[in-house]
């Protein structure tokens, strides 16, 4: 194993540490037939704007398992990246958006205790080349779904929209939201002019009415508030894994109680509420 050898592959990912130690040896290894078969997917992929990542099982005749698609995106990274700068994009903006993959492995650790990538299906948004960090945020753009005859993700605007997710990395202050939306403007207008989004949507548990009500004056509800709510749909255990990094709703007893939002996303359920996802959408 030599762990120098893939330097610039780790640092450009920011991976680190143990998370390092043992990617290196996936890559000296040699890519399964499998591998390969997920990695032409990719390829294919890179450059359409999918709205949807990869899913489980998708590579027959079985799925590849969990450790497989770290050696897989840790491969084609470096063909995201070059795509990147072919269009222009700068290559810092290119590295923040790829360093998520160190963030998921590092959060991995934190959730599970051991090397591995349950988010692996949510990486694959990254690698085709569509999702960007930009600031704060992060930003996918995606046809609306009505110009493919299904509902329509946003009830009004272009064939194109931005998907906004939120990091865990940071504060949500209104000043680096409202940064991080200038530069989306600007950044999306530059590189993707004929594909002019003006509408941008949210799906997330910070979007539930119930967190807005109970924390008013926070940051968390200054950003649900930029949005239209659409709609909510049930998503029991959102608010416990993102907000605890604790997948599954057994043993919350034994969770802290330190914050007004630790204590309120327990309390509901506590209570006999369902945390739900808020759907929304505001103009660019």
């Amino acid at each position: 194993m030599n762990q120098a050898r893939h330097a610039e592959l780790f640092e450009l990912l920011d991976i680190t540490g143990e998370d390092a130690v043992e990617c290196a040896e996936l890559l000296d290894r040699n890519p399964s037939g499998h591998a390969r078969e997920a990695m032409e997917l990719l390829q294919q992929r890179l450059g359409t704007f999918p709205a949807d990542s990869v899913p489980p099982g998708r590579i027959p005749p079985g799925r590849l398992d969990e450790i497989s698609w770290i050696e897989v995106l840790l491969r084609f990274a470096p063909k995201v990246h070059a795509y990147h700068l072919e269009l222009g994009i700068n290559a810092k903006v290119s590295a923040a958006t790829l360093a998520d993959m160190g963030l998921q492995l590092r959060i991995n650790r934190r959730v599970h205790g051991r090397f591995g990538l349950d988010t692996w299906s949510w990486l694959t948004l990254h690698m085709a080349g569509n999702l960007f960090r930009l600031g704060r945020l992060q930003f996918h753009l995606i046809r609306n779904k009505h110009q493919d005859g299904s509902e329509a993700s946003v009830p009004h605007g272009s064939g194109w929209v931005l998907g906004v997710h939120i990091p865990e990395d940071g504060g949500l202050s209104p000043e680096l939201v409202d940064a991080s939306f200038e530069e989306a403007r600007s950044f999306f207008s530059q590189y993707f002019p004929d594909k002019p989004a003006t509408m941008a949507t949210c799906e997330s548990w910070m979007l539930d009415p119930y967190l807005v009500e109970r924390l008013p004056d926070s940051n968390i509800a200054s950003f649900a508030r930029r949005f239209t709510l659409d709609r909510c749909t049930d998503a029991p255990s959102d608010a416990v894994y993102f907000t605890f990094r604790k997948r599954g709703l057994e043993n919350l007893d034994q969770l802290p109680r330190e914050t007004s939002l630790q204590r309120i996303v327990l309390e509901r359920i506590d209570d006999g509420g369902t945390w739900q996802l808020g759907h929304g959408h505001l103009a660019l």
